[in-house]
């Protein structure tokens, strides 16, 4: 039996499609490259904006064909959306071809589920509305063969106003250390030189634990597995990193310095409005005090632009932000309703045309920040975890620096998988162009 999964989303959504491919492969099935080729297709969902729901819609409506011809085909959807209040009834109804439907909390029941759909010959839809127990020991089918990702957390107790996650992933739910840790040491014996952290707010990693620990703890234990070579996390609260974290990452031998901080927005009433926790004076204090004790570090983001209530005094707050912060880099976004989220319901909504407006003055004022710090990167030498060939340009390799910049230059086959010294030639708009120097 043949296996493909369509992931939209997050991490933790490409984490949670390589846990069902490796439950999936455990039970027998072997993964395939196209829809078509596939016994079982699975779709991992994201709700999180507007844009990944259309793709879910659109390509449901896509494998109703596939569905005609195959009819012993099992169409399996999953992920946050419809873990949302109504969701699932409404997939069953808009896309009757659907056979299965499951939630974020219950993926480990995929198999079992599939073999009851094909044994009773009808649709299927189970989704747990709270979550269970944190269940160690699932096989997970990884992609890459160099960096792993390793939940930390689930869920998210934040609540910001215009987020759907705490409901579709329920509240925080912290892994025991020493699971986590038994994990990395395997992935290293495994041959994995990098992990990444995940959770929905890697800072408050560690509340309700007993005996009680957090993630700067966690930190300074990993910074410990011998053979590791790295080891990044996303994505931190502002709200909840603190001075003893900042001081952990910068006497850590293997934390990169990279540290992404969404701010969201720019004005303090806006930050408010979102229930985000912190001032826009507390963010910069946060920035300094990464800098001074990081001077290397880089620094990205993630930023809306129009949420409701958003003024054009609001605006150029976030503007004035990003000018003064400097970011390495940001995600920036249009807001758009999400449903049951206080914010949507909201009745100061902004019009769409001054939504688009000012996201195209954003990333303008962005781009050319990003562009400017690229560019002096030229004649450093970094070194460059050599993750395979470019997705752009397949004759040449690319790699990260420990800062989180991708970079692309010419070498051997043999670099993959190695820390190679590249000296940076040029630094363009989304990545920098090095040549290999000082090889031994």
């Amino acid at each position: 039996m043949k296996y493909h999964i369509v992931s939209y989303g997050c991490q933790m959504n490409d984490y949670d499609s390589e846990l069902m491919a490796g439950l999936l492969e455990e039970t027998g099935y072997e993964k395939v490259d196209r829809p078509e080729k596939a016994d079982v297709i699975v779709v991992n969902t994201c709700c999180v904006r507007e844009t990944a729901e259309r793709k879910v819609w659109g390509l449901l409506g896509t494998l109703k064909r596939l569905k005609r011809r195959k009819p012993d085909l099992v169409i399996a959807v999953t992920g946050c959306l419809p873990q949302q209040n109504g969701a699932a009834e409404d997939i069953r109804r808009r896309f009757p071809h659907v056979d299965l439907v499951i939630g974020t909390h219950n993926r480990h029941e995929l198999p079992r589920l599939v073999e009851e759909v094909r044994a009773a010959r009808e649709p299927l839809c189970a989704v747990w509305r709270e979550a269970g127990e944190v269940i160690e020991g699932l096989p997970v089918r990884r992609e890459s063969k160099l960096s792993a990702w390793v939940p930390i957390m689930f869920g998210c107790d934040n609540f910001c106003t215009y987020c759907v996650v705490p409901y579709v992933r329920g509240r925080e739910r912290s892994r025991r250390p020493e699971d986590i840790i038994r994990e990395v040491e395997t992935l290293v014996a495994q041959g994995y030189r990098e992990v990444t952290l995940l959770g929905q707010n890697v800072n408050s990693y560690g509340r309700g634990l007993d005996p009680p620990t957090d993630f700067a703890t966690l930190l300074e234990r990993l910074d410990r597995v011998e053979g590791l070579w790295r080891i990044r996390y996303t994505t931190s609260h502002p709200r909840d990193f603190t001075q003893r974290l900042i001081d952990v990452i910068a006497n850590s031998e293997k934390v990169c310095e990279h540290f992404h901080l969404p701010v969201q927005a720019g004005s303090n009433r806006i930050l408010r409005r979102m229930h985000r926790g912190y001032t826009r004076e507390d963010y910069l204090r946060l920035v300094d005090g990464i800098r001074a004790a990081v001077p290397e570090a880089s620094i990205t983001t993630d930023i809306m632009v129009g949420f409701p209530g958003e003024t054009e005094e609001d605006f150029q707050d976030t503007l004035e932000l990003v000018r003064q912060v400097q970011f390495d880099q940001a995600f920036t976004f249009v807001y758009n309703p999400r449903k049951g989220t206080p914010a949507a319901r909201m009745p100061d909504q902004v019009p769409a045309e001054v939504k688009s407006r000012r996201i195209q003055e954003l990333i303008a004022v962005q781009k050319e920040i990003s562009l400017a710090k690229n560019r002096a990167e030229q004649g450093k030498v970094h070194e460059i975890l050599v993750e395979g060939p470019s997705e752009t340009d397949a004759a040449r390799l690319a790699g990260r620096t420990r800062t989180n910049k991708t970079v692309v230059f010419e070498g051997a086959p043999a670099y993959i998988g190695t820390l190679v010294p590249v000296e940076i030639i040029e630094g363009k708009l989304t990545h920098l162009v090095g040549v290999v120097r000082n090889l031994r």
